[in-house]
């Protein structure tokens, strides 16, 4: 074989080059990796951000500006950088797999008012403080919720005040039908809800008519309103000392509020009898006064108390009287559904009081109530999440104090997940046996996840049916002849129908 020393040279060379371009990437690589390479975003205004961007709906604005940026990226509201977090994945890791490096609270000015900024629901800080406060809740609502009712028909206290309630609005609804033809539901929903919360609480029920009641309830409807939209004081500091409506009207409303629970607490820490808990207040002191006893580890002082049964008190109220005030308008929207959950109702129950126990043989039933959870999304957002440290999300670098929006709208009507997700199918979430597919259901973001998930969602879930299959056991609900029911939501902290008219009539008259 003969050698061609000609071509060597030019091997050579190539063969360098390779070399070179190979170190020169392995380089720019590492160099690259090597950086702290910040999520991708809009570009904003000064002062403003992007808030001017955020229309009447940010969570569909969000879902438009996923497509271009993908499931994590950077927005400024006002002068406050936000990371919006779309997507399964990243959720999941945001508030389940790096819960810890996300479970902090941005200090936002207008929830500083709520509990007088002890909440334990915004509590900025997260530490040991946080989650021994978090285990008193959840051991004093877990306590009371397994409380023995003072009825034979009811499993529990909670049971029976849920039993009691909806036999109110169904007489209510039957009522006011008689007297005015139709009527909206919304006050009378509203009041029910927030009696089976004063109940939960307090262990102690008011008349629709009770001026106390009322003005709590008013207290509550106005706090969302103003909650309506992005308050400028929460990403703009200097808007804060400004004479306007919607910087100041928060505060106000808390601080009725908080004087209504503040008043309700202090009584019974002092009537508190260790042998007679009567509500959640009474478990939550019995809680903490035994593990005082029992330890010399720290526990919640009264004040703390006081803001725990606040945070308990909004949770209840609003999530349920939401999704109650949805599922009528759904109901009435879609007759034939709501004749399948009666039929289902007759079949599996008949005539006899409904139940908590009875959602594992009504699986239509449930199949509707997370269709409602999943189609509205009408807590379109988690409580904003902070970062606690330095932490990367996606490949991005996220610092610590990073304000996160968790867009619970978009995972929960994610094409990749949800065949046909705009569509109104209770249907699938039931199995080819008929049988609820849970599985799906645990996609279903309603109530959060992880470290920061909301503790009473078992609570609201059994409300929630209660109330629901009690009134379709007995009533039939109906549109006024011509109405047009508009589904699309109001923006606000929770999301809420236009006001719409409904007639119920008793299926079986006496």
């Amino acid at each position: 074989m003969m050698f061609d020393s000609a071509a060597v040279p030019g091997e050579v060379t190539a063969s360098l080059l390779v070399l070179v371009i190979v170190f020169v990437f392995i380089r720019a690589r590492g160099s690259q990796e090597g950086k702290k390479i910040p999520p991708p975003g809009p570009w904003s205004f000064p002062i403003i951000g992007n808030l001017l961007q955020l229309g009447a709906h940010p969570y569909l604005t969000f879902m438009e500006m996923r497509k271009k940026y993908g499931d994590v990226f950077l927005i400024k509201l006002g002068v406050v950088p936000v990371l919006v977090v779309n997507g399964m994945e990243m959720v999941r890791r945001v508030l389940a797999r790096d819960g810890e490096h996300f479970a902090g609270r941005p200090a936002m000015h207008t929830f500083s008012f709520l509990a007088e900024g002890k909440s334990f629901s915004f509590s900025v800080n997260y530490g040991e403080s946080w989650k021994l406060h978090k285990k008193i809740a959840s051991n004093a609502l877990r306590t009371f919720s397994k409380a023995e009712a003072k009825s034979s028909t009811c499993s529990c206290l909670l049971e029976e005040h849920v039993a009691e309630e909806v036999a109110v609005l169904v007489r209510a609804f039957a009522e006011l039908t008689s007297t005015n033809g139709s009527f909206e539901p919304r006050s009378v929903i509203t009041c029910a809800v927030a009696n089976v919360v004063c109940a939960l609480c307090f262990g102690k029920r008011y008349e629709h008519s009770d001026e106390e009641f009322l003005k709590v309830v008013q207290t509550n409807d106005e706090l969302l309103k103003a909650s309506s939209a992005a308050n400028p004081a929460d990403f703009i500091p200097c808007f804060r000392y400004l004479p306007l409506r919607i910087i100041n009207a928060p505060r106000e409303f808390y601080q009725a509020l908080n004087q209504f629970i503040t008043r309700h607490v202090q009584d019974h820490l002092t009537t508190y009898d260790k042998g007679h808990i009567r509500d959640i207040t009474d478990a939550l002191i019995n809680t903490c006064h035994n593990k005082h006893a029992a330890s010399k580890t720290a526990t919640l002082t009264n004040d703390e108390i006081i803001s725990t049964v606040n945070d308990l008190f909004g949770a209840g109220f609003e999530t349920v009287s939401t999704c109650l005030y949805w599922s009528f308008l759904y109901l009435i929207r879609f007759p034939e559904i709501q004749v399948k959950i009666q039929e289902e109702i007759d079949r599996n129950i008949g005539f006899k009081p409904p139940r908590f126990e009875d959602r594992k043989i009504l699986p239509y039933t449930e199949a509707f109530i997370n269709e409602i959870f999943r189609h509205v999304s009408f807590l379109p957002f988690t409580i904003p999440h902070c970062t606690t440290v330095d932490t990367s999300l996606n490949g991005y670098f996220i610092p610590k104090n990073t304000c996160t929006f968790i867009n619970m709208y978009q995972v929960n009507h994610d094409e990749t997940i949800w065949d046909h997700p705009n569509s109104f199918q209770p249907e699938r979430f039931l199995t080819k046996n008929g049988e609820l597919d849970k599985s799906l259901v645990e996609k279903v973001l309603a109530f959060g996840m992880g470290i920061r998930k909301c503790l009473g969602e078992d609570v609201a879930r059994n409300e929630v049916f209660l109330f629901i299959t009690t009134v379709l056991q007995q009533l039939k609900l109906q549109k006024c002849p011509g109405a047009q029911l508009d589904l699309t939501p109001t923006y606000g902290l929770a999301m809420k129908p236009k006001p719409y008219q409904l007639k119920a009539e008793l299926r079986f008259p006496n």
